[in-house]
């Protein structure tokens, strides 16, 4: 990358295409169709947005060094879970994953929303060196650098997006052409 500051917006711009697909993905679904499983062993499109949102607080927390929203903002109480940093959906069984319920599109957003904001503040104060920091998990034990980490969230939270737009394509008996594409 070139000066100062081009990852950093580089990275930021990322999280704010995150937050706008995810708002896209969850708009016009009622709150009973975020646990919709279409079929056993599949997550369900409010399970898929929740991981979004927990990954992205537990690992920009984590760079940070700061405690995780959801614990020391009342997050996990207002969504029915536990005030657990490590409840993230990773590593749930299928089990864990098809027994979750959706605290409902409207909360899951503003939850996002908050860590979406931590996460700009993040990339805005990030020293230009940052990417290759070493970063120790509280919550995982593990060691990754700055930019093994931020390379693996955005993966994963792109990777999950297009699972819950894909389940919507497939609730909806199939995906709409849009005009002019062909």
């Amino acid at each position: 990358m070139g000066g100062d500051g081009d990852w950093q917006r580089l990275v930021s711009g990322l999280f704010e295409r995150v937050r706008r697909e995810l708002a896209a993905a969850l708009e016009g679904l009622a709150d009973a169709e975020l646990d919709e499983r279409l079929a056993p062993g599949l997550n369900s499109p409010g399970w898929l947005a929740w991981h979004v949102a927990r990954g992205q607080d537990r690992n920009v927390s984590e760079l940070m060094g700061a405690p995780q929203l959801w614990v020391a903002d009342g997050w996990a109480a207002r969504c029915g879970r536990p005030a657990d940093p490590s409840d993230t959906g990773f590593g749930h069984s299928p089990a864990e994953a098809a027994a979750f319920r959706s605290p409902g599109g409207r909360l899951l957003l503003s939850y996002h929303r908050a860590v979406h904001e931590r996460t700009e503040r993040y990339c805005a104060s990030a020293p230009a060196g940052d990417l290759g920091r070493a970063v120790t998990s509280p919550t995982l034990g593990n060691t990754h650098t700055v930019e093994e980490r931020l390379r693996g969230l955005l993966a994963d939270s792109f990777a999950h997006l297009g699972q819950i737009a894909l389940l919507r394509g497939a609730a909806s008996g199939g995906a709409r052409e849009e005009p002019g594409a062909r």
